[in-house]
């Protein structure tokens, strides 16, 4: 009888540990976690949450953009936190992040489902834009995944076609 369980593929793995990684989040209404990997080495982990020495939702007890009702998507501005990808990033030199892969999970806090159709924000899209990251690698379940070539958000640049209609 065979008892060894089948190896998990590489980018599950990697995967797996961004899904760690969120279980350090301090947000009310969402879980993300971010790994930055460059040759099969982990350059860089993020989670989301306040700024240093600021309070985080979980210690307020109260998220501003639930209160709100501010759906996805919108008003990112009156978050209290850092994204999971911004803290990533902000922890990486940038030599590092050249051509490197950003493997991103979130989950929703009041089921704990994987968040449908997860995509950076446009803010982090910047991040990550500027960073030097080649391919973001999103969880849609537990075994699959979207992966994103970052050189189509700079050919699709939403923040011109919202403004002209393209």
């Amino acid at each position: 009888m065979n008892t060894a369980k089948e190896r998990r593929d590489k980018t599950n793995y990697y995967l797996d540990l961004a899904e760690t990684v969120s279980q350090r989040c301090t947000c009310l209404r969402r879980h993300y976690g971010a790994v930055i990997v460059k040759n099969d080495e982990v350059i860089s982990t993020g989670y989301v949450g306040a700024p240093r020495g600021r309070k985080n939702c979980t210690d307020m007890g109260f998220c501003l953009r639930e209160k709100m009702a501010i759906p996805r998507g919108e008003r990112y501005e009156l978050c209290r936190s850092v994204h999971a990808e911004a803290n990533a990033i902000i922890s990486a030199p940038r030599d590092k992040m050249i051509d490197a892969t950003l493997y991103l999970v979130g989950r929703e806090c009041s089921t704990g489902e994987y968040i449908q159709n997860a995509v950076c924000c446009s803010m982090c899209k910047r991040l990550v834009i500027n960073a030097g990251i080649k391919t973001v690698i999103v969880r849609n379940d537990r075994d699959r995944y979207r992966t994103i070539d970052v050189a189509d958000w700079v050919v699709h640049d939403e923040s011109v076609e919202g403004v002209f209609g393209y």
